[in-house]
């Protein structure tokens, strides 16, 4: 089953690492968070990845192309500029990497995958986004009740302290918790290819005609996950995502915990 990844954004309010990178390039423990997705689906077993190219898609292009040079060793013959790579350790994973168009929007850099995806049912993420979702379980959910989409929903951890009152009275107070209510899209899809009908041309955008078409006809269906979560939107998310990770408490890490 391929994994299809949107990584075309141009990421604006990371604007301070995304003038020379896309945003799925931006670091976590010195490694692109695009590397984290694709670990945490290979961990499951899934590692033939489409991956959506738009804005600076040169730079991932590279790094996927150098990726099992810098990961290996080598053996350089200067005389004949031939090039020996042995050990070191290089993940099995297949990655196409597809021009999807500097301004095309989410639902038309999807449609754009459709040759790439073999007819199948297939799973789609962002490019910016870590979270620990056991994904045997999200198939588990999508093949049980046999509609088109499967959407992870998730209730993010709020930016505030949150209260509760009788009249005026606090009666409850947590820093920090994660929302007690409005479940949002958490991306991580499972989809079968008639969603492909759904999406009319480049600049749909998936979250709008397409999802509100397949909620409207009952194809629309919640895996609902109360684990971690979390998006890669500015540089406060980043500081996040990079304090988790150099505190060893990265839960996004489920290759780490074999």
């Amino acid at each position: 089953m391929k994994v299809a990844i949107l990584a075309g954004g141009v990421g604006t309010r990371l604007a301070e690492e995304t003038e020379i990178k896309p945003k799925p390039m931006v670091e976590i423990g010195g490694r692109p968070i695009l590397w984290h997705i694709l670990s945490h689906y290979a961990h499951y077993g899934h590692n033939e990845f489409v991956i959506a190219l738009g804005y600076k898609g040169e730079v991932i292009k590279k790094y996927m192309v150098d990726y099992a040079s810098l990961e290996s060793h080598l053996k350089v013959n200067l005389g004949t500029g031939s090039v020996e790579k042995h050990g070191g350790q290089t993940p099995d994973w297949t990655v196409e990497l597809i021009d999807t168009g500097q301004a095309t929007l989410t639902g038309g850099r999807i449609k754009r995958l459709k040759p790439y995806v073999n007819n199948e049912t297939f799973m789609l993420t962002w490019g910016d986004g870590v979270a620990d979702v056991d994904i045997a379980r999200l198939l588990a959910f999508h093949r049980s009740h046999g509609k088109l989409a499967t959407v992870t929903a998730v209730r993010p951890t709020a930016r505030f302290g949150h209260m509760e009152f009788e009249g005026e009275q606090v009666v409850a107070f947590s820093e920090k918790p994660q929302t007690a209510e409005g479940w949002i899209n958490g991306a991580f899809f499972v989809l079968e290819p008639q969603v492909f009908d759904y999406i009319e041309g480049d600049q749909t955008q998936w979250e709008r005609e397409p999802m509100e078409g397949l909620a409207r006809d009952g194809q629309l269906m919640a895996y609902r996950h109360t684990g971690f979560w979390q998006c890669m939107d500015t540089l406060r998310d980043k500081k996040l995502l990079q304090d988790l990770w150099d505190q060893g408490d990265a839960p996004w890490a489920t290759w780490e915990k074999k």
